[in-house]
């Protein structure tokens, strides 16, 4: 492990071109030295960058005495592990036979602990009502709060009321906020479970009650960590909610690629929709993504990342209508995660829906979208240069 004074006097000593990339509210620093090749592979608990040193500079540096080095040189440096917050501990009372998989959240932290070693466990936060409301109405926060819902409004929302569904949704939005701090930090962070995009200002839907990605994304700007945040929302069912609650908010880009002809069957309007058909597979899927991103990066120049990592696109899913397959979801992954590094992005990651007819495929797709976004921990900002020093 090279020390930050070493850094320094190698800074000071050896290549003008040697860049620092500081991120608020970090304990460290990524740094790399910027020459004529550079690349990044993750290796367990650190990165190593490999630099291809060039040999020769122009009159400048050779007149100034710079010292030069001819061959590769290697500088590791540690990576946090992956942080995940979850709340599957707080369980709804749901009626048998109810639809709603909420066994798959625990299922997912214990394959996660089997299987994802550089990833630790946080409990989820309670969110506040003033937290809230950032993206709700007063009135609607104390209603839930205090079991005030209509019956209509709780068929709405799939979920009886009980206290059990008022805690879990507080601690899902905690759990949102919490990885998009931690993601400025490493780079990348999850939430176990969230992704509750149909949650509108003043009522629930679709087994959401309060918008996770909308409070979060607005309670980043509150705390000045980003100015401008991207919701990428790839679940199979349009984020409605999230569109509606951040439609007039030139600050927050909203992106949703989902199914046609699936729920909501009343669209909402994203700054970004991309509506595909019934039994899309990958190559088109693939396809449609990526024109998506284009076009997102193209329009907004966000600081940070929430992404949607919805499984319910998956072949097996009961309710997506979609046919990609694990390999498929895992490219879908991998293009997100790609372009968020490419722009030094931090990447705070909501599981979303999945409803496989198979619970385990469905804990599969999750498993493997944390697994991808462990090996872009401690990439973003490495190959950014507007805060370089």
């Amino acid at each position: 492990m090279i020390s930050w004074k070493e850094v320094l006097r190698l800074k000071k000593e050896t290549h003008p071109d040697f860049i620092f990339v500081r991120r608020n509210n970090s304990h460290f620093m990524d740094f790399f030295w910027r020459v004529n090749n550079f690349c990044c592979e993750a290796q367990n608990s650190e990165i190593r960058l490999k630099i291809n040193c060039i040999g020769e500079r122009s009159g400048s540096a050779k007149r100034s005495g710079t010292r030069m080095l001819n061959s590769t040189t290697f500088l590791q440096v540690h990576t946090p592990p992956v942080k995940a917050f979850y709340s599957d501990h707080f369980v709804l009372p749901l009626p048998q036979g109810h639809r709603f998989p909420m066994q798959k959240y625990r299922m997912l932290r214990d394959g996660v602990a089997a299987e994802l070693p550089r990833v630790s466990f946080e409990e989820a936060p309670y969110t506040t009502d003033g937290v809230l409301a950032l993206a709700h109405h007063p009135l609607y926060i104390e209603r839930v709060s205090h079991g005030l819902l209509s019956d209509k409004e709780q068929k709405a929302i799939g979920f009886p009321w009980t206290p059990q569904m008022v805690e879990r949704s507080r601690r899902s939005s905690g759990a949102t906020i919490s990885a998009c701090r931690a993601a400025f930090d490493s780079g990348v962070a999850v939430n176990l479970a969230g992704g509750t995009h149909h949650a509108y200002a003043d009522h629930g839907e679709g087994f959401c009650i309060f918008n996770d990605a909308a409070i979060a994304a607005r309670l980043m700007q509150a705390e000045r960590r980003a100015r401008r945040v991207a919701v990428i929302d790839l679940d199979v069912h349009q984020g409605n909610g999230t569109a509606a609650i951040l439609a007039n908010d030139d600050s927050v880009f909203t992106f949703s690629v989902h199914g046609q002809n699936n729920y909501p069957f009343a669209k909402e309007t994203s700054d970004l929709d991309i509506a595909l058909p019934d039994g899309v597979e990958d190559d088109e899927y693939l396809a449609s993504l990526k024109e998506g991103l284009d076009t997102l990066f193209s329009r907004f120049a966000p600081d940070l990342l929430i992404y949607l990592a919805g499984a319910d696109p998956h072949e097996g899913d009961r309710l997506g209508k979609m046919k990609l397959t694990l390999a498929g979801l895992a490219a879908r992954d991998r293009m997100v995660f790609d372009r968020a590094r490419e722009r030094g992005l931090p990447v705070a990651v909501a599981m979303a829906g999945g409803y496989g007819k198979n619970i385990q495929d469905t804990v599969a797709v999750h498993l493997q979208t944390i697994a991808i976004a462990s090996t872009y921990a401690g990439t973003a900002g490495l190959e950014q240069t507007a805060s370089a020093e």
